[in-house]
């Protein structure tokens, strides 16, 4: 999501990198130009929160070594860098960028699992530009997620003469990714999210039922004379 606003001045990469521009306000970098990114809606935010959150839940239940953040900057072309909505990449290379002074940016050659874009007015950058940007980069998988027209693209195989390939997902329907076969993701839950906090409160609870009925039945057993430790 960014305005399609550019500045007058230009920045080489390396000047992006340690640009301090206005206090809260995120720039991109196209083509030597500062991109002042909108203020994300309340609605966007959600999506966001609940999108890293699952993910990460995912990535945790699965053993994978990876992390979903944002925001974090992915250098597109020489004078060029995104700040997709969500990154995924190796925890590896999260630790590299995290010892690397300057912004947050993912460099050539550092290219994350997957970025998602969650639309905004000016929604031409997000299908038409950033989508030439990120295969060309050979990231493998992009989501676009849509609130305006209610859908999400999932697209992957970016090594294709057309680019990427796109599999739609709309209201009704979940959301599969090749990378992550066993995410399941329903397409309502991502548009009209619930509060990331919400689902905590719910596991947490679920977990003290699991724990107090694990409990009652070892006290059973210890009444039985079984050590419910030697089970």
């Amino acid at each position: 999501m960014s305005q399609s606003a550019a500045s007058e001045q230009t920045l080489t990469f390396e000047e992006y990198r340690f640009y301090q521009g206005e206090p809260d306000v995120l720039y991109e970098l196209f083509r030597g130009h500062l991109m002042p990114m909108a203020t994300p809606t309340a609605l966007h935010t959600s999506i966001c929160e609940f999108l890293v959150y699952q993910l990460r839940r995912y990535f945790v239940s699965q053993n994978l070594s990876l992390i979903a953040i944002n925001p974090v900057g992915v250098r597109t072309e020489v004078d060029s860098s995104r700040i997709p909505d969500v990154v995924v990449c190796s925890s590896s290379l999260w630790e590299q960028l995290c010892a690397r002074p300057g912004a947050g940016i993912l460099d050539f050659g550092e290219v994350p699992n997957l970025v998602v874009e969650v639309t905004s007015d000016n929604w031409r950058e997000d299908y038409i530009r950033k989508r030439a940007e990120y295969a060309l980069v050979n990231i493998s998988e992009y989501w676009i997620v849509d609130p305006n027209k209610e859908r999400v693209w999932v697209l992957s195989h970016p090594e294709g003469e057309e680019g990427y390939q796109r599999v739609e997902f709309t209201r009704g329907q979940e959301l599969r990714s090749e990378q992550f076969p066993e995410l399941v993701l329903a397409v309502d839950t991502i548009l009209s999210p619930r509060v990331v906090e919400d689902l905590i409160r719910e596991e947490q609870a679920q977990r003290r039922k699991l724990e107090e009925r694990a409990e009652r039945l070892a006290e059973r057993l210890r009444q039985m004379g079984i050590d419910p430790d030697s089970i």
